[in-house]
């Protein structure tokens, strides 16, 4: 399929991949077209992630390390350092794409111990080290479907068990659907699980300025799925929760920290604090791969900032004042203690305070399994 490759239908399929080639859906193009463009080697991913072409933190791993197998498929090495020292670059070289999601990082750090760990082995050959890098990239695919249906569960059983109605009104903020990830997504799993058990009122998106992956991105989602939503603008969301009455707030993170601290699109932390001065609940959705149990607090993070033309242009069109000087972080940080109704991972729902402890009890206990 060429970069042409035009399809009036709507998809949700972000990523496609077979062994040796790469497809992801242009979501610079959407709503109004839909054209997926071939992603022949890391170099093609590092830009398709910069350019925010693939977005959301688990789908920006996924086509990271992908990449890097499509190029790895087609490549002959002499030796197993020559293989080892190719893979750390490259992966070294995809972490720089976007640096506050982790995903990213933790998929290059996990990738790289592994490959280090078959070249020690005396058994291994380049063909065999190739094969299960491969092999692990092409299974974040079904891992991450799997743990995005698994918090749209826990997610929804907890909501639900907090909220006093029957059926419950949710605010979201940035896409964290299929659009996001490998299939079904985070916060808008959340979203569909309730959907799915007949128990969602209505869900409200907000349109996520500067980039608009609420409008664009999220509002193409639910209209596809016919799930019973509205638009709004962001500065709304205040009057929204008020006048709708909303039940609870539920958005995604790129990033977790050890205290609970949470980074994730820009918006989000002053939608928290709305959240907490009308008395909802407000859920951050996390699998444990966005979760940065090395860092202390929220201060730790990078926060991207992006060009000034995303504020000032929109598709190429001038509305703001030329020569106007502006300052455009992609993300902001949410303090855990404006997470008032948790964090929801694929292993349940935990306050920010024990998210430290429960996931090294499920590590601990997963080895003692293995």
């Amino acid at each position: 399929m060429s970069d042409n490759n035009v399809s009036p239908k709507m998809t949700l399929e972000a990523i496609k991949y077979t062994e040796g080639h790469l497809k992801i859906l242009n979501q610079l193009l959407l709503p109004t077209e839909t054209r997926y463009q071939d992603v022949k080697g890391v170099k093609d991913g590092w830009e398709a992630i910069k350019e925010m072409k693939v977005r959301g933190a688990p789908a920006i791993a996924i086509v990271g390390v992908l990449s890097l197998a499509v190029e790895l498929s087609q490549k002959q090495f002499e030796s197993k350092g020559e293989l080892l020292t190719f893979i750390q670059e490259k992966l070294e070289y995809l972490k720089t794409a976007r640096p506050t999601a982790v995903n990213m990082k933790e998929a290059a750090d996990r990738l790289c111990k592994l490959t280090e760990m078959l070249c020690e082995r005396n058994d291994s050959t380049v063909e065999t080290i190739r094969e299960r890098y491969i092999q692990e990239a092409e299974a974040m695919m079904d891992k991450d479907v799997s743990d995005n249906k698994n918090m749209g569960h826990h997610g929804a059983q907890h909501i639900l068990e907090h909220c006093s109605e029957d059926k419950v009104k949710v605010l979201t903020h940035c896409n964290t659907g299929s659009l996001a990830t490998a299939g079904y997504g985070t916060a808008l799993g959340v979203i569909r699980a309730l959907h799915d058990q007949d128990k969602l009122d209505h869900a409200y998106c907000t349109e996520t300025r500067p980039y608009n992956q609420g409008s664009r991105l999220t509002a193409y989602e639910l209209v596809h799925d016919k799930i019973p939503a509205t638009l709004i603008a962001d500065s709304a969301v205040s009057m929204a929760i008020k006048e709708k009455k909303i039940s609870a707030v539920v958005v995604g993170a790129d990033r977790v920290v050890a205290n609970g601290d949470t980074a994730n699109k820009i918006g989000t932390f002053q939608l928290a604090v709305v959240a907490k001065y009308h008395g909802i609940p407000f859920y951050i959705t996390a699998p444990t791969t966005s979760i940065d149990l090395n860092l202390g607090t929220g201060d730790d993070i990078i926060i991207e900032e992006r060009k000034q033309n995303e504020l000032t242009t929109i598709k190429g069109i001038q509305v703001a004042a030329p020569g106007i000087d502006c300052w455009n972080p992609a993300f902001d940080v949410t303090p855990a203690g404006l997470i008032t109704g948790g964090i929801i991972t694929e292993h349940g729902v935990f306050k920010p305070e024990e998210l430290n402890a429960k996931l090294e009890n499920y590590e601990i206990n997963k080895k003692h399994k293995c």
